[in-house]
């Protein structure tokens, strides 16, 4: 995740315009995910107060597990799965575990969600799913196979919606002012052709709560929180900034008119002094927001 996602599950799309090829993507999803660190931890602690100690916590969607082994830190009583369409990046999550000492209670599973969930060995207490839901087809039938395989009192959290993620300020100085919105605008567009192209796809009202319940759910809570790295920012979230920024660049091509193609190629080009490379105003600003939702029966 709509925005630049870090996106966690693998489909077949029908169109190539929203295909998406997790494996390559790795190194972003990575660097991403570690650059919202600060935003996870925080959403985990608000997630623990509400949330008795589990014994089985799943990442449906997880990518390459950093979030998966930050709930294994959150949580150190429980055994964490990382669930992933893509065996690629689960790799790099059960290397991740072991580098930082929790592989002992780390496992993995990989198959397409959610169906891969009827193979966990039994029910779990938490299932965090971030920002791949909207990958799945039948959203509405997912969120009723996270709920089946609870154990009663368990919690179900999702991480869908926010607000997009800001790098630059309106007027950067070179081409024209808002780029970031039109970008919005497209990524919007881009988002709603890639859930038609879902097999199965069935159109819903996103209100999460409301899906939560249809699924027989209480829901329990719902927070966003922000990750805040005013500039001058890191080295990483340059990074961050230039792989985002490359991938619209190369997703969207020719939508773009002259002016704005002209803005992101130097944007991009480490050798141009107003790149997001050089740049002093450059900053991150997002929001993700959390919904959680409890097992009564």
């Amino acid at each position: 995740m709509a925005h630049e996602h870090q996106h966690q599950h693998t489909h077949d799309h029908q169109h190539e315009h929203t295909d998406i090829d997790w494996a390559e993507m790795a190194p972003l999803l990575q660097a991403q995910a570690e650059l919202y660190t600060p935003l996870h931890e925080h959403a985990l602690a608000w997630l623990g107060k509400k949330q008795t100690e589990p014994g089985l916590i799943v990442d449906a969607g997880s990518g390459p597990g950093i979030v998966s082994c930050l709930l294994a830190d959150a949580f150190p009583g429980a055994r964490v799965v990382a669930v992933d369409g893509s065996e690629p990046l689960l790799e790099m999550a059960r290397a991740r575990a072991e580098r930082l000492g929790v592989a002992d209670r780390f496992g993995t599973l990989t198959g397409e969600l959610p169906d891969i969930m009827g193979d966990l060995e039994y029910p779990a207490d938490l299932i965090w799913a971030s920002q791949s839901l909207h990958h799945l087809g039948d959203q509405r039938a997912a969120i009723a196979a996270y709920a089946e395989r609870l154990v009663s009192g368990g919690t179900l959290a999702l991480v869908e919606g926010g607000l997009p993620t800001r790098f630059l300020p309106r007027d950067i100085g070179i081409g024209r002012p808002g780029l970031q919105a039109r970008i919005d605008a497209m990524q919007e567009e881009w988002f709603t052709e890639m859930r038609a192209a879902l097999p199965g796809s069935v159109a819903v009202v996103e209100d999460w709560p409301a899906l939560l319940t249809a699924a027989g759910l209480k829901p329990s809570g719902t927070r966003s929180f922000l990750l805040d790295l005013p500039a001058p920012t890191p080295d990483r979230a340059r990074t961050v900034a230039a792989a985002t920024l490359s991938r619209i660049r190369e997703r969207f091509g020719d939508t773009f008119d002259a002016t704005d193609r002209a803005t992101l190629d130097r944007l991009l080009d480490p050798d141009d002094k107003a790149s997001v490379h050089h740049r002093t105003d450059l900053f991150v600003l997002a929001a993700r927001t959390v919904h959680t939702a409890v097992r009564s029966g």
